[in-house]
This record gives structure tokens, C-alpha cells and sequence, in this order.
């Protein structure tokens, strides 16, 4: 099986020189750290944005530019340490032809009875990954950028990357959906390579 990393890992790299051609203008960004498990504040729930303003597209697009960088095709606002309900997803893994969504407030409209098994992984779990089981399409509703609303209908990996990337809204991680023995022995390991570093930069 091909392994299809969600926020983690892309088989394609994507590498940026401090722009990101968007569909709007080029914009200066900035990255951010993101936060590596076990962390408590990848478990706290996210509260909606009243409108995508000035500050909220600023926080978009610095997420697209730490995604492309890491690189990823998905990333939710608590892996960078906000608290607001916004993802940005692009799984076109082209970095000459990217389509990023960004999503503030997205909510499932509809699920299917069909399920799907993807291999996930995730920019704050780097380098774990398990088999995760989830519906096969789902139609989503959002605010974009430009405070519009909007619904799309995705299937396959855009539709496990959007539902991977709320879970995170929630507080839920792709581990939480495996056995418990298998995620704690990810987060056992997680938590040992995090107590190293530390040792090492101290």
C-alpha cells in the first residue's frame, strides 16, 4: 500500500523562498512552529471565528506557508498554537500548480456510508503513521478567505485530509482513532525523542 501522509510528510516536496503564489497576491509569510505530541494544547477544542478579517487570512496564510515548508498537505490552527477553528489544505502535491483551501469554521454537511482506510500521519506526530478508517466522501461547509461561505463535496484523500484536519479543531488526533495500545506506544515514543531534544538544547 502506497502510504497517503495527511498533514505529515508529502512524497512531493514543497519548498518556498518566503512567498506563496495564492490566489491572490503574492504575500510576504511567516512561519510558525508547530507543536509536537503529547502536547496538551493539540487536545483543547477550537472556538469559531466571528468573520475571516485581516488577522484570521494572515494566520491562513502563514499556516499554507509552515504546511508547504514542513512540507504537508494539511494543517490545523491548534498545531501552531491558536486557538481559532481554521485548517488550509492542498493535496495537489504539485508545487508548480498548488490549490490551497482555507477553511475557517468548517463543519460536515453530509458523510457517506462508504468508508475508506488511508495511511495518516501528522506534522505534530512526525514520522508515526497508522492505518485510519474514515468516510469515503464528505461535504463540507466553511468560510474562505474572503469571509464568503461555501460548501464543497470531496472524496478520497482530500476528503480524509479535511476530516483529519478538523479532527484537530476538536482536539482529536489521527491516533486517537487507532488502538490504544498502538498510540500509546506512539506517544511513549513521541514524548522520549521530545525529553532528549531538551536535554540537548539545554
Amino acid at each position: 500500500m502506497v502510504p497517503n501522509p495527511l498533514d505529515g510528510e508529502a512524497p512531493t516536496p514543497y519548498l518556498l523562498g518566503g512567498t506563496v503564489e495564492t490566489t491572490r497576491n503574492p504575500t510576504i509569510m511567516a512561519l510558525l512552529p508547530i507543536i509536537v505530541a503529547p502536547d496538551p494544547r493539540l487536545k483543547v477544542k477550537t472556538e469559531p471565528v466571528e468573520a475571516v478579517d485581516d488577522d484570521v487570512r494572515k494566520l491562513m496564510d502563514d499556516m499554507l506557508e509552515t504546511m508547504y515548508d514542513a512540507p504537508g498537505i494539511g494543517l490545523a490552527a491548534p498545531q501552531v498554537g491558536d486557538s481559532r477553528s481554521v485548517i488550509v489544505v492542498d493535496v495537489s502535491r504539485d508545487k508548480e500548480d498548488r490549490q490551497p483551501i482555507r477553511m475557517a469554521n468548517p463543519e460536515l454537511a453530509w458523510e457517506s456510508e462508504e468508508e475508506g482506510v488511508h495511511e495518516e500521519g501528522c506534522l505534530s506526530l512526525p514520522d508515526q503513521f497508522a492505518e485510519v478508517v474514515r468516510p469515503e466522501q464528505v461535504r463540507v461547509r466553511y468560510l474562505d478567505e474572503n469571509n464568503e461561505p461555501q460548501e464543497i463535496e470531496a472524496d478520497g484523500i482530500l476528503a480524509t485530509c479535511v476530516q483529519h484536519e478538523m479532527d484537530h479543531l476538536k482536539g482529536t488526533l489521527f491516533v486517537d482513532h487507532i488502538s490504544s495500545l498502538k498510540r500509546n506506544m506512539i506517544l511513549r515514543k513521541l514524548a522520549k525523542i521530545k525529553k532528549q531534544s531538551q536535554k540537548k538544547s539545554a
